[in-house]
C-alpha cells in the first residue's frame, strides 16, 4: 500500500517560538513549550489544528480554509458538555499568536493503543463488515439492517491504530482487554458509547445524527478510573454528521463531515482511481467551498454560536 504523501508546503508546521516540533500527523501537529533550561517539557504539548484534510489514507493537496479553527473551537465547545462524564486533557487557551484559535495547551498522556469506536447507526465499513457476517468488530447485530440503520443501542466497535499510510482494522474487544487489560478496555467502551449516545441527546435537538464517532483516551493516575479524553471529540472529522430531517435507511446519507469530499473522490468528476495508488488531484474551487461550509454549518448548528477564526 502507498505511503501518505509528504505535507504540501502551505499546511506544513510552522516554527513557533519557545515550542519543539514534536510531530506532524495527517491533520495535527505537536509542540513541546520549552523549559527554562531551553530543553522540551515531558509533561505538556501543544496541539494544533492544520486546515489539512486527509481521505483514504491521503492528505489531499488542498487545505480547507479555517478547518482547524472549526475543529479546534467544536471540540472545547464538546468538552464542556462531557466533563460531567470524563475528564479531558485540556490545560489552556492561552496559545502563540500563529495559532491562535485552533490550538490548545494539554496535559502529556500515554495514549491507549486503539481507537475507540462506537456506532449508533450502521454505515461505512461497519456496514462492510455486518453485510459479510452480520458482525461489527465481532458484535453481533440484528438481522435485516441496512445503510443508515439506527442501532438498537450505540455499540462499541474498536480497531487497531495502525501506522501511517495503512488502514485500522477492525479489533474484536478481546483483543483490546488484552492490550490494556480488562478494567480499562470495559471503561474505554463504556465511555466512548456514553460519549456518542451524550452527544446524540444534544446534537438531536439541534437537527443532526450523529451516526458515528472515533474517540482517544490517555492513561493519567490521577484521573478517576485513570482515563482522560484526548485530541478531538465529536467533530466532523472524528465523526459522522447526518441532518436529521434528510436521515432515510437504505442509501447513502446526505452529511455535514469530510463524507462529502470522499464522495467527490470516489465520482469520475474528480477523474482519480482509488486504488491506483497515486495521490488524489486538488480540490475544485466549488468542492472546497462547499466543504468548508459544511463544516462551520455544523459547528453553528451544535453550538448556536456564530463561527469567527
Amino acid at each position: 500500500m502507498a505511503d501518505a504523501p509528504t505535507v504540501p508546503t502551505p499546511s506544513a508546521a510552522p516554527e513557533l517560538p519557545g515550542y519543539a516540533h514534536v510531530y506532524s500527523g495527517k491533520v495535527r501537529d505537536l509542540y513541546a513549550p520549552l523549559g527554562p533550561d531551553g530543553t522540551p517539557r515531558e509533561d505538556r504539548l501543544l496541539l494544533v489544528a492544520s486546515d489539512r484534510l486527509s481521505a483514504f489514507d491521503f492528505i489531499l493537496e488542498t487545505p480547507v480554509p479555517d478547518k482547524g479553527a472549526v475543529l479546534t473551537q467544536l471540540s472545547l465547545w464538546w468538552f464542556e458538555q462531557l466533563e460531567d462524564l470524563v475528564p479531558n486533557h485540556v490545560v489552556s487557551t492561552d496559545v502563540p499568536e500563529e495559532v491562535a484559535g485552533r490550538a490548545v495547551l494539554v496535559r502529556r498522556l500515554e495514549m491507549l493503543p486503539v481507537e475507540c469506536v462506537a456506532r449508533a447507526y450502521l454505515t461505512g465499513g461497519g456496514l462492510r463488515e455486518y453485510r459479510a457476517d452480520g458482525r461489527v468488530s465481532g458484535v453481533a447485530l440484528p438481522n435485516g439492517l441496512v445503510d443508515g440503520s439506527r442501532l438498537p443501542e450505540p455499540v462499541f466497535t474498536p480497531s487497531t491504530k495502525a501506522p501511517k499510510g495503512e488502514h485500522d482494522q477492525p479489533m474484536p474487544y478481546e483483543d483490546v482487554v488484552a492490550a490494556v487489560g480488562e478494567a480499562t478496555a470495559a471503561r474505554a467502551r463504556d465511555l466512548t458509547t456514553r460519549i456518542l449516545s451524550r452527544g446524540n441527546e444534544i446534537a438531536a435537538a439541534r437537527g443532526i445524527l450523529i451516526a458515528d464517532t472515533k474517540v482517544e483516551f490517555g492513561l493519567d493516575d490521577d484521573a478517576p478510573d485513570g482515563l482522560v479524553l484526548a485530541d478531538e471529540v465529536l467533530t466532523p472529522d472524528s465523526s459522522r454528521f447526518w441532518p436529521a430531517d434528510q436521515w432515510e435507511p437504505g442509501h447513502t446519507q446526505p452529511s455535514f463531515d469530510k463524507e462529502f469530499v470522499r464522495e467527490w473522490l470516489l465520482s469520475p468528476a474528480s477523474g482519480w482511481d482509488k486504488e491506483s495508488g497515486e495521490a488524489p488531484p486538488p480540490m475544485p474551487d466549488d468542492v472546497l467551498e462547499r466543504t468548508r461550509a459544511k463544516y462551520v454549518e455544523a459547528y453553528e448548528r451544535l453550538t448556536g454560536r456564530t463561527f469567527t477564526a
